[in-house]
């Protein structure tokens, strides 16, 4: 046998396995078609059965619930205490709601469970603490019209949020109880949010009231006269 021949042979045979090594390296395309089963985008599913894809709702936020007996704020008007959980039909509509009286005002406000997110806790003892350094800070002094900031402290007095509370105590407090040195309307404001802080610190620290406004008056530097009732 020649060269030329063996040549040709050899280069017949290696192309002969590479197409034998190629066509093993196929994906098995067609048992998919004999078993019943179609391919759809990324997902192997059984052409009989097709998956329906819902979508999820958002599950509702728990709510907190609370009992007889505990202590809120409600914003608008300040610390209240839960006398009671209450049912009532109205139409074909059962509402839940709480019974809660504010001892400041001697108010009792009926406000339904499904409304609870207007209420909060009533604040920690760590909250309490950083109100005393509020109180004890310089108060901001601004050159607004007064018309504005005073519409500016109400806001923050009727938001429920202790600390601004308290900023509004520290910043229109004039370190004496003398009528003259405040404005009608500021002295108004600050009676407000001194009362409403005060009654939050009298829930949380569980101390008289002598004994709060004694607390606030010395973060305040303010003069007082105070004596304990008998």
């Amino acid at each position: 046998m020649t060269k030329k021949k063996k040549i040709k042979k050899t280069k017949k045979i290696k192309k002969a396995k590479k197409i034998k090594s190629f066509k093993k390296a196929k994906p098995p395309t067609k048992k998919l078609k004999d078993t019943g089963i179609k391919k759809v985008g990324s997902f192997v599913n059984n052409s009989e059965e097709k998956i329906e894809i819902k979508k999820i709702k958002k599950q509702p936020t728990e709510k907190k619930q609370y009992s007889v007996k505990d202590y809120v704020v409600y914003p608008k008007h300040g610390v209240g205490k839960i006398v009671s959980v209450e049912k009532a039909k109205i139409g074909d509509i059962e509402i839940q709601f709480y019974k809660i009286f504010i001892e400041k005002e001697k108010l009792t406000l009926t406000v339904p469970i499904n409304q609870q997110s207007n209420l909060r806790n009533i604040a920690t003892i760590n909250q309490i603490n950083k109100c005393v350094s509020i109180l004890k800070s310089k108060p901001k002094i601004k050159r607004t019209m007064w018309s504005r900031r005073a519409q500016e402290y109400d806001q923050k007095i009727n938001s429920g949020k202790i600390y601004e509370l308290a900023e509004v105590v520290k910043d229109l407090n004039k370190n004496t109880d003398i009528i003259a040195d405040q404005s009608y309307s500021e002295r108004q404001l600050f009676e407000k949010a001194y009362e409403r802080l005060k009654s939050e610190f009298e829930a949380v620290l569980k101390v008289s009231p002598v004994e709060v406004q004694k607390k606030m008056d010395k973060a305040l530097k303010r003069e007082s006269n105070l004596t304990e009732d008998k």
